[in-house]
């Protein structure tokens, strides 16, 4: 199959199953012992494919769990006080690094953006200027086709990964899933490349979505030592070979991005919290904290060095900075009346962006199919078009005349930012469409934001900015580009604010600047329903307190409403690439089924012995993909008083990972027995047993080796999560998320003389609805009933 694409190249795993009913299908979980495994009859699992990147990727969970084994044990049993205050002196320190580390990308990436882009319409207003406007236009349009040319082949042959914002994979990331490829060294490499090209270019796309990526990639690569193939083997390091540390890692990245983006560190922090994390702690809550604080005296750092001109055209700004904080805000009861109109549109725009997205994403999906080509010539399509839109438009602008209150200096703008563009106007004037369209992507959100500027912008001028960059909008996100849809959705929102404004003039004394800040976090909520995080990032960056109460009334109004249509558009995304995120929330019918019945519509748990033979170990891990399997006790158990004898033992559950490790390291035994403390931790170490790495089919074992005994008993582990038959579905599905686990056994209600003491596990793919309902088509006559009441 060739590459699939771009940012989203959406192929939905589920449409295929709908298309195909009678294709067999593969759960690596889920497989029976002794039958063929492209031969199976359909199960309640389905095929954990999904698209990572460019390609139709094998989706595992992680191990979020804490493996209690003998081995894992010990070590806590054995650490001194120093290893331990060396563990969180480490966490502490790896954070600050991902803060330092972002800070300092974030700005030399604002950097390059600024000049290339600033110099490449300096260059454009001179020809203008000397009515060479042909000479402009190619000028103009070569320079984007060549940024979004660079962009664009690192995307499509290098790092397929890289396009896009990142952020549904990284919510899936910390959700459970193991996105393979998404946070290495190529990826962040072509991810900071890529994101200078394509913003530079003047595509409708933002930096705020790829510096999470970054980010995240950064905080992954510092805690594994480096690159897969280059990893640092400190010491240090080896506290964080583990799923679990290497998720708060990514936590505090992805919350560092954020800060880097709007410099605003609480922001930052309540965006991970609501917005991309599914596990929380106050101790994480504090090292994603420490993280935004680094980045934000970095960012301050830069932003002082550069008021001095040391930094070409970034200037004074740079970064998205909404300075409404001069405003004195005051409230009348009819301005409730522009504010609800503002939140009311945000939440019915911002839904019907999520669907006609979610529409042109699987038009994509198709040209993207067909090749490399078709995916880099479907970028540069767009760069051409977004060129001459940018270009040609200006000119149905009007010129105004420049208010003789504003200095000389200000107005007309010929030079640097500013928003009174002469663009082709004669002298004393301005063209208020070019101030939007011909300038950076921040100086365009600082001019549409700009206060005291009631009259600066015509009405038909406002019109063709929200039209032109809602269909750049929808046609730009997608593109093998890396991307975000942050600055995108601010734009479009406060393109109709503004437009409000004109319109509820004689009604209400709100700034218009205001009302387009409220019109982009309308559009915001509307679009990725978010509302504590996005208040406070809109608070941090207005300085101004007093705007709160309708912030929090317009964002609250839009995701209300948003709610009415149709999901987050990163709830879109994950659906659409196949990733299987568990909900917070189950759905009610979920209620009606008991895990107990879940494990009778898969095939029978494959258990193994305390003590196995090789052969039976070899022979499991050839005909399954299983990832854990139970480990039972029966022969050599003493039944406590009042069991029955003959009643088997559940000692736990050991993962794949460990029994490859047996088999790697010939820990077997010629006699079936037990074996002592010191002989485990004499062959294994608990930072191996960490390691993720290797398959059945690159091990060798002997003929000799195949009667031989491994005693499984001291890498159990033997604290297992387990739930009775009779729990819910919804129950189990809650606890499965919060807790973040890979596997969760299923126990019988009553023993019985010779009856398993476990009938089955359940996955992350056995809790997916669609799963479930395939396995269970009653109940979706349930479901139906449910959306009609």
């Amino acid at each position: 199959m060739e590459e699939n694409s771009s940012l989203v190249a959406e192929s939905t795993l589920t449409d295929a199953m709908e298309a195909e009913p009678q294709q067999e299908e593969r759960d690596p979980e889920s497989n029976p012992l002794n039958e063929p495994l492209l031969k199976r009859s359909r199960t309640l699992s389905s095929s954990p494919l999904a698209i990572v990147g460019a390609k139709v990727s094998l989706i595992e969970s992680l191990d979020y769990e804490i493996n209690e084994n003998d081995l894992f044990k010990h070590d806590w049993r054995s650490r001194s006080k120093v290893q331990v205050l060396q563990y969180i002196f480490s966490k502490w320190t790896l954070a600050c690094l991902v803060g330092l580390l972002t800070g300092i990308i974030a700005t030399l990436i604002n950097l390059a953006i600024e000049n290339i882009a600033g110099y490449k319409l300096l260059k454009v207003v001179g020809y203008i200027k000397e009515e060479r406007y042909l000479m402009g236009f190619a000028y103009f349009t070569t320079a984007n086709f060549l940024l979004t040319f660079v962009a664009a082949v690192l995307c499509v042959c290098f790092a397929p990964t890289a396009a896009g914002p990142g952020i549904p994979e990284i919510k899936a990331y910390l959700n459970g899933i193991d996105t393979p490829n998404m946070f290495g060294a190529t990826t962040l490499i072509v991810k900071i490349i890529g994101s200078i090209g394509a913003v530079a270019a003047g595509l409708d796309l933002g930096k705020e979505g790829p510096l999470v990526h970054i980010g995240s990639c950064i905080a992954s690569l510092l805690g594994q030592g480096g690159p897969d193939n280059y990893r640092v083997k400190w010491t240090w390091l080896r506290y964080f070979n583990n799923d679990r540390d290497r998720r708060d890692l990514i936590t505090c990245g992805a919350s560092s991005g954020v800060c880097a983006a709007f410099r605003a560190p609480v922001g930052g922090v309540l965006f991970a919290l609501e917005e991309v994390a599914t596990w929380w702690r106050s101790a994480l809550l504090w090292r994603t904290f420490f993280s935004t604080a680094i980045v934000v005296v970095v960012l301050r750092t830069f932003i002082e060095i550069c008021k001095a001109g040391e930094c070409g055209l970034f200037g004074e700004g740079g970064l998205i900075m909404f300075d409404v904080s001069s405003v004195s805000v005051s409230y009348h009861i009819m301005d409730i009346i522009p504010v609800a109109i503002i939140g009311l549109l945000g939440g019915f725009l911002g839904s019907l962006y999520n669907h006609l997205l979610h529409k042109i994403l699987r038009v994509y999906n198709l040209i993207n199919q067909k090749g490399k080509m078709h995916k880099l010539l479907l970028s540069l399509g767009v760069s051409l078009f977004t060129s001459i839109c940018q270009y040609s438009l200006p000119y149905l602008g009007q010129c105004t005349p420049c208010n003789p209150s504003f200095p000389g200096s200000a107005c007309p703008t010929n030079g640097r930012s500013g928003n009174f563009k002469q663009f082709n106007c004669p002298k004393g004037h301005y063209n208020d469409l070019a101030t939007l369209l011909l300038a950076t992507n921040d100086d365009a959100v600082r001019n549409i934001f700009s206060t005291n500027t009631s009259t600066e912008y015509q009405p038909l001028s406002l019109v063709i900015f929200f039209l032109l960059y809602c269909v750049l909008g929808l046609i730009t996100f997608g593109i093998a580009v890396p991307s975000g849809l942050f600055l995108p959705i601010i734009l479009m929102g406060s393109g109709y604010g503004r437009l409000i404004g004109l319109l509820m003039r004689p009604y209400s004394d709100l700034d218009q600047g205001l009302l387009a800040v409220l019109g982009a976090a309308s559009l915001m909520a509307g679009s990725m329903r978010m509302t504590v995080s996005l208040c406070v990032i809109f608070l941090e960056l207005t300085n101004n307190l007093l705007l709160l109460p309708i912030t929090m009334i317009v964002l609250l109004i839009g995701k209300t409403v948003g709610d009415c249509f149709n999901p987050s558009i990163y709830d879109i995304i994950l659906h659409l690439k196949g990733l299987p995120f568990l909900d917070a929330n189950p759905e009610t019918w979920m209620r009606n089924i008991t895990v107990g019945e879940l494990a009778d519509a898969k095939p029978a748990v494959v258990t193994l012995r305390g003590l196995e033979k090789v052969s039976r170990i070899v022979e499991v891990l050839k005909n399954t993909t299983h990832n854990g399997f139970p480990v039972v006790d029966s022969d050599a158990v003493v039944p406590p008083v009042g069991m029955a004898v003959g009643a088997t033992e559940l000692h736990g559950l050991v993962l794949r990972a460990h029994l490859l490790q047996v088999l790697k390291k010939k820990w077997f035994l010629r006699e079936k027995r037990r074996t002592e403390e010191w002989e485990v931790r004499e062959k294994f170490t608990w930072v191996e047993l960490a390691e993720r790495e290797g398959k059945i089919e690159e091990l060798a074992v002997k003929k000799e080796e195949m009667d031989m005994y491994v005693d499984l008993h001291p890498l159990t582990n033997t604290t297992p999560y387990t739930v009775m038959e009779s729990m819910s579905v919804a129950k189990a599905l809650v606890l499965f998320r919060q807790v973040g686990l890979r596997h969760l056994l299923i126990v019988p209600k009553y023993e019985a003389a010779g009856a398993p003491p476990v009938i089955g596990i359940l996955t992350r793919q056995d809790l997916r609805p669609y799963n479930i309902l395939s396995a269970f088509p009653h109940l979706a006559k349930i479901k139906g009933n449910e959306k009609r009441n």
